[in-house]
C-alpha cells in the first residue's frame, strides 16, 4: 500500500493516475482490510486531490463488486442516488420505484444510513421512517418482496460488509471519496439499465467512460437535484444516455411535457419525505410532487423501452398512480416487510 500511495500522494502536480491493477490492489487492500487507517485516510484524500481516473473508478467498483452479496436476480432498473442523501428537495424516486413496478418493471433501490458531506435524508432513513429496520431485515425477506412487487431494497452496509467496516473512516474524513461513485454501482440485482445522479457536470463524460464497460444495456447519467437521479422540476435537465460505448447528450425540459411546476426547495425530515411519497402513491399528492414523479416515471421508461417517448411515459405513469396501482404495490411491499419472520437478523 505504500508505494501505491507514494505514487498518488505526490501532491496535485506530481500525483500519478494509477493502472487498473494497482487500483484494484489498493482497493483490495482498503476494502479487505490489509489498509491501516491512517493508509486508508491518506489514500482517500490523496485521490480527492489528484481527481480519480477512469480506470481507478472502475477498480474499485469491480473490487466492492466482489465483496457484496449481490443478487443477480432481479433485472430491471437499478436507481443510483447519493448515499449521503437529500436535504433540500423532495425524493421522488421512492414513490417512482413503485410507479414502475405496477408497469412490470423491476427496480432496484440500495443505500445506507446518512454520510458526509450532506448527512442528508437517505432511503435508509425512508425505510426507517416507515417503521421498518432494513438493516434487520434479512435477505431472504428482501427478496421475497421484491419476487412479490418488483421492488427491491438492498441495505448497503449489510449486503457490502467492507462498506459498513470503512463507515468510521468515512465518517472522520467528512469529504466525498472514491467510494461515493464505487458503492453507487455495486448492480445488486443484476439489472440491465441504470439511473446515475451527479452532481458537477465536470464528471459527464468520465463516468460516460466508466459506465460503458460496466455492462449496463443502457445508462442514464442525469445532473439531478442535489446530485441525485431525479429530474428538477422547475428547470430543465442535462442527462447524458449512454447505450453501445455511446453516450448521447439531451435536456429534459418539463415546460414541455406541461409539468413546469414550483420544485419546493425546504429542509426534509425523513418523515415528511415519506409523508410526501406516500401521498403521491396515495393519490392525494401535491401537484409538484405528483409532477416530479410523472417526470422521473416516464424518462425511465423510456430508458428501459417500455415507452416510446417522455409523453408515453407520463401518460402510462399517470394511469398507474390514479388507478390505484402503484399505491398496492407499495403497500404490498411494505407489508410483506413488516411480517414477523421478515424481522430476522441478516445472515452475516
Amino acid at each position: 500500500m505504500i508505494h501505491l500511495l507514494k505514487e498518488v500522494g505526490r501532491g496535485k502536480r506530481g500525483a500519478k493516475d494509477l493502472g487498473y491493477d494497482d487500483a484494484a490492489a489498493a482497493a483490495e487492500a482498503i476494502l479487505g482490510g490489509a489498509a491501516t487507517p491512517a493508509q486508508i485516510g491518506a489514500f482517500l484524500i490523496a485521490e480527492r486531490i489528484k481527481m480519480e481516473s477512469v480506470e481507478e473508478i472502475e477498480a474499485f467498483v469491480r473490487v466492492c463488486r466482489t465483496h457484496a452479496r449481490r443478487d443477480g436476480l432481479q433485472g430491471g432498473i437499478d436507481f443510483a442516488g447519493p448515499y449521503d442523501g437529500r436535504k433540500r428537495t423532495f425524493i421522488a424516486t421512492f414513490p417512482t420505484a413503485f410507479v414502475l413496478a405496477a408497469a412490470g418493471l423491476p427496480v432496484t433501490l440500495h443505500g445506507s444510513a446518512p454520510l458526509p458531506p450532506k448527512w442528508g435524508v437517505t432511503l435508509h432513513s425512508l425505510l426507517e421512517a416507515a417503521g421498518l429496520d432494513p438493516d434487520r431485515l434479512s435477505r431472504e425477506a428482501l427478496q421475497a418482496a421484491a419476487r412479490q412487487t418488483g421492488v427491491l431494497y438492498v441495505p448497503a452496509e449489510s449486503w457490502c460488509p467492507a462498506l459498513g467496516r470503512l463507515r468510521p473512516i468515512r465518517e472522520e474524513l467528512g469529504l466525498r471519496t472514491v467510494l461515493n461513485t464505487a458503492e453507487k454501482l455495486l448492480d445488486y440485482g443484476g439489472s440491465p439499465y441504470l439511473a446515475f445522479g451527479v452532481f458537477h457536470n465536470t464528471v459527464f463524460e468520465r463516468l460516460a467512460r466508466l459506465l460503458t464497460g460496466l455492462g449496463y444495456e443502457r445508462s442514464l447519467l442525469i445532473q439531478g437535484a442535489e446530485g441525485s437521479e431525479d429530474l428538477h422540476l422547475n428547470r430543465p435537465t442535462r442527462l447524458y444516455i449512454v447505450e453501445n460505448g455511446v453516450a448521447e447528450l439531451q435536456v429534459v425540459d418539463p415546460e414541455a411535457l406541461g409539468l413546469d411546476l414550483e420544485q419546493e426547495e425546504r429542509d426534509w425530515t425523513a418523515a415528511e419525505q415519506l409523508q410526501a411519497g406516500e401521498a403521491v402513491l396515495g393519490g392525494e399528492g401535491s401537484m409538484s410532487h405528483a409532477g416530479a414523479v410523472l417526470l422521473n416515471a416516464a424518462l425511465r421508461l423510456q430508458l428501459a423501452r417500455r415507452a416510446d417517448s417522455l409523453e408515453e411515459g407520463v401518460y402510462i405513469a399517470k394511469e398507474l398512480l390514479e388507478s390505484g396501482a402503484a399505491w398496492g404495490k407499495y403497500q404490498a411491499w411494505k407489508k410483506s416487510l413488516e411480517l414477523p419472520e421478515s424481522k430476522a437478523l441478516a445472515a452475516r
